[in-house]
């Protein structure tokens, strides 16, 4: 059975940093390549971040460079999203995904919650 938790969302204060991380199992998480998406209330999912099955391609969006960053093990079968210098606009349901061609599955998504 596919599964992937999220754990680490919360509420933080503005500057604040929160690591966010999805466990996989289920499957051969070493051969997908694996993402953050986040939601915004009333929007569509956007991606965050993504990385490559061995990790050595990684992107983010340009709302995120410099202050977020991705990182897989292989071995523990977990993505993470370190999140440092956490803005009001961050707010959002987290999501993890990991896809390879057209199988693609997502976790359920943790809250990330920036207050003022």
């Amino acid at each position: 059975q596919v599964r992937l938790v999220e754990s680490g969302g919360g509420l933080v204060q503005v500057g604040g940093s929160l690591r966010l991380s999805c466990a996989a199992s289920g499957f051969a998480f070493r051969n997908y390549g694996a993402n953050w998406y986040r939601q915004h209330p009333g929007k569509e999912r956007e991606l965050v971040a993504g990385i490559s099955s061995g990790g050595s391609n990684i992107n983010y969006a340009d709302s995120v460079k410099g202050r977020f960053t991705i990182t897989r093990d292989n071995a523990e079968n977990t993505v993470s999203l370190q999140m440092n210098s956490l803005k009001v606009e961050d707010t959002a349901v987290y999501y993890c995904n990991v896809r390879q061609l057209q199988d693609s599955y997502w976790g359920q998504g943790t809250q990330v919650t920036v207050s003022s």
